[in-house]
């Protein structure tokens, strides 16, 4: 299987990106060295390997799930760049 520049576009539209034709291109060429990638990992013989659940043998070791004392609004807020007196403040990121 191979990618089109139209594949690129109908996916970049998904994502609502706007590509030129040049990164479309690029784009296209990227995904088929990624395709042609796997074509070669599919010609190993798996046959004889076991399905993972993780890559490595280490056991999870996860901390007990046990309630605590939630933060004070002072605590919470001493680091914060800027803050009001119970808010952390931010950029406006909507105009």
């Amino acid at each position: 299987m191979s990618v089109t520049k139209k594949d690129v576009h109908y996916v970049a539209n998904l994502a609502r990106l706007i590509l030129t034709d040049e990164e479309a291109e690029d784009l296209k060429e990227d995904l088929n060295s990624i395709l042609g990638y796997m074509e070669t990992l599919n010609e190993l013989d798996t046959s004889n390997v076991e399905p993972l659940e993780h890559v490595n043998d280490l056991p999870m070791i996860l901390r007990k799930d046990e309630a605590k004392e939630p933060l004070s609004h002072e605590d919470a807020l001493k680091n914060a760049p800027d803050a009001d007196s119970d808010y952390f403040r931010v950029p406006k990121v909507i105009e």
